[in-house]
């Protein structure tokens, strides 16, 4: 023990006797000369400053190794810059930012190389949650359907899940904390469990990115970015509260973060609390109410050759569960039957910085508690209690010429187990393995980048329930296989046009519900029977995008084609078990094709006037020429938008105008009906004033402005006929210090 404890005081000496570089310069506008007040930022690091008033800047306490510094200020084209640092320099970088109309662009996480957007091989939609907030989003599932090719299936407004070009459930991967997200996703009725405060921005991977996260990613990745921490040497607070007038709903924010030269905290908890929604039918959908408490919080220590990131989120979710029509109430306190959901979640990220190279290890414990009550409000009838260890080991080689390799390992170990009477799933283990290795290849006009995966899941179930009975499930002891590859490349054609061309492989292992399922599944009023014969779905992608851009447009097209071989879908039979329909879990090969097209009209010198348009579309098909279920419908999204930097005291103003149109869905499978189209307006303004230290932010929005009675296709209320929200006038006040 005193040797360990001796090796321990020996490395947090050498740590802090090691060198530390600093990095300063001067930042001004190319064409005027004038000093730009702009943010310098090492995402690898999450470490930044802002340039003063002349425009000078100093960033201390960077480890040695090769960074990419980000340089960006509104109004300027972002600079990304890889800069070496090695014994103890002050690196001097004077730089020009050239005036442009295009919005700020951000560092991409969620690939591995940490690329500017426009330096991506894979085209990734970045939206900050203030933005979705903006938009009157009621919960962060609602507000992700506002990124093109992104939609939810939504079981009210409480429960929202998301759906990536028509793929959905644990086809979908949500990471948050920098760690898989794991709470029973398999269910319709589940919802993401995250709330968005605290969450800076979200990421979306559209398309297999099984390369980088194994099974579940088949057909996207949702991530979520936390909260930054505070600039080294400063401290912030702010309380924000939202009014939402359909629901008669509040929902509160605090935060506070303080930052040092190398130890770093944040904190944040929120609560919110929603009545029943009234739709466009004029009705309360009775007990659609929900609440939902939510903490945050994080430390981070910056060392000269490691630093090391622990972040805590605990969520509990009250959510009734709405079965027909009845009392008309503006109540918020749940009746029976709900759901009461515990979220835990705990990340410890740790990354060790050589001269050259560097070594990130993350790990994440999360428990998931999820518990329904259906007659007694003291009595679980069902409890599921999942318990997830997961861990992502990444060595990002040293650079040879213009190569950049990234080896690495993940793994998950998985515990389930049921508590309560009913038994929707049986008791289980699964582990997960996974060992990958990606490059990338940078030259002045194009960009390669290619990689390998292989992956092992195995999966042991205990038995369940009377053997004498039908509902009996027997044990399963099976071991699931992959291997996945991924190639893509991103080409300047001509000056403002560029195009990315992405080719690949995902898999996903079938879940517990597909293959033990047996019994009545309460949610979906169906009796729902698993395979155990079920084999890992595989699929091939193709993409393609374009996009050009210049002062005063920017134009998009990005085209898809998804061949998924072993697809797995519910089917009806027709049996019936305890009067109720009987469905059974069947594979068959699917096809998924379709894009996303628009443009952005930003007229210079008119740069605070913005048009955007985008059209979506997605079709899915069995091999049969069946039609795919829960495929959303076309949709054609229109936004005038006004932006204002006023100055001194009025420090921004912003107005936008939104009319969402959806199409009819006549695409339908065996068992679900067409849904009619709709148009939905939308609009808001915001402005922000800087009363001396204190920046008040105040906003009003509205959603359905015409009260339009209508039923998303995506809605699990559908088959009972009942509407989407309707009209809300939503009111935000924020207070940042």
């Amino acid at each position: 023990m005193k040797n360990i404890l001796c090796l321990l005081a020996v490395f947090l000496l050498y740590t802090a006797a090691s060198a530390q570089n600093s990095l300063t310069g001067s930042i001004t506008s190319k064409i005027k000369k004038e000093p730009v007040s702009a943010t310098v930022y090492i995402q690898q690091l999450e470490k930044g400053t802002a340039a003063d008033f002349d425009g000078n800047y100093m960033l201390k306490n960077i480890p040695d190794g090769n960074y990419n510094v980000v340089f960006s200020s509104l109004g300027y084209a972002t600079i990304s810059k890889k800069i070496n640092f090695s014994n103890s320099q002050n690196v001097t970088e004077n730089l020009q930012l050239e005036e442009s109309a295009v919005e700020m662009e951000e560092v991409i996480v969620s690939t591995p190389f940490h690329k500017l957007q426009s330096d991506n091989v894979m085209k990734v939609e970045r939206i900050s949650t203030q933005d979705l907030n903006a938009s009157g989003a009621i919960t962060l599932a609602d507000g992700i359907k506002n990124i093109a090719g992104v939609n939810i299936i939504s079981t009210g407004t409480g429960i929202g899940k998301p759906v990536i070009r028509g793929l959905s459930s644990n086809r979908v991967l949500t990471y948050t904390q920098g760690v898989r997200l794991e709470n029973q996703q398999f269910g319709d009725e589940h919802g993401l469990g995250i709330n968005d405060s605290g969450v800076e921005s979200v990421e979306v991977i559209k398309g297999p990115a099984s390369l980088l996260y194994g099974s579940d990613a088949l057909g996207g990745v949702l991530y979520l970015n936390p909260e930054k921490f505070a600039i080294s040497g400063e401290t912030h607070g702010d309380l924000s509260s939202t009014y939402f007038s359909n629901t008669l709903a509040t929902s509160t924010n605090l935060g506070v973060k303080t930052s040092g030269e190398k130890l770093k905290f944040l904190a944040r908890g929120s609560y919110s609390s929603f009545s029943d929604y009234k739709s466009g039918g004029d009705y309360r959908v009775t007990n659609s109410r929900f609440n939902e408490k939510d903490f945050k919080t994080g430390v981070q220590y910056l060392g000269g050759k490691f630093k090391s990131t622990l972040r805590y989120n605990y969520n509990r979710s009250n959510i009734g569960i709405a079965e027909e029509i009845g009392e008309q109430s503006h109540s918020k306190d749940l009746e029976l039957p709900f759901q009461e959901i515990d979220n835990h979640i705990l990340s410890f990220d740790n990354t060790v910085f050589f001269n050259n190279s560097s070594l990130d290890v993350k790990a994440g414990y999360l428990f998931n508690d999820r518990r329904e009550f259906e007659d007694d409000k003291a009595t679980a009838a069902l409890r599921l209690k999942l318990k997830t260890f997961n861990y992502d080991v990444k060595y990002n080689l040293p650079e040879l010429g213009n190569f950049e390799t990234i080896v690495g390992l993940q793994g998950m170990f998985q515990n389930n187990k049921n508590e309560g009477e009913e038994i929707l799933i049986p008791d289980a283990n699964t582990t997960d393995i996974g060992l990958l290795a990606t490059s990338h290849y940078h030259l002045e006009k194009i960009d390669f980048q290619a990689g390998i995966r292989f992956d092992s899941r195995k999966i042991e179930s205990e038995a369940a329930r009377n053997p004498l009975e039908e509902d009996f499930i027997s044990a399963l002891d099976k071991t699931f296989t992959s291997f996945t590859a991924a190639l893509g490349a991103k080409l300047d054609l001509v000056k403002n046009l560029s195009a990315r061309i992405n080719l690949a492989s995902g898999f996903r292992a079938p879940n517990l519900a597909e293959l033990t399922s047996n019994g009545i599944h309460e949610g979906t009023n169906r009796y729902e029977r698993g395979n155990q014969n079920l084999t890992n779905e595989q699929n091939f992608q193709t993409d393609i995008a374009l996009e050009y851009r210049n002062e005063h447009v920017e134009l998009f097209a990005n085209g898809f084609y998804n061949a998924v071989s072993d697809y797995i879908f519910i089917s009806p039979t027709n049996e019936m078990m305890d009067d109720t329909p009987v469905y059974d879990y069947l594979q068959n090969n699917a096809n998924l094709y379709g894009g996303e097209f628009g443009f952005h009209l930003h007229p210079h010198p008119l740069d605070w006037l913005h048009f955007e348009s985008s059209f979506e579309t997605v079709t899915g098909k069995l091999d049969n020429d069946d039609y795919l279920p829960l495929i959303p419908a076309n949709s054609l999204r229109n936004t005038f938008r006004v932006e204002l930097n006023d100055g001194k005291t009025r420090k921004s103003s912003s107005a936008f105008v939104t009319l969402e149109n959806t199409f009819s869905q006549k695409n339908i499978s065996k068992f679900e009906t067409r849904t009619g189209g709709y148009s939905l307006l939308s609009a808001g303004i915001e402005s922000s004033f800087q009363l001396q230290k204190v920046l008040l932010k105040l906003g009003i929005n509205g959603t359905n402005l015409t009260d339009k009675a209508y039923v998303s296709h995506l809605s699990r209320f559908k088959p009972d006929g009942i509407f989407n929200i309707g009209r809300s006038i939503n009111v935000n006040l924020k207070v940042e210090i």
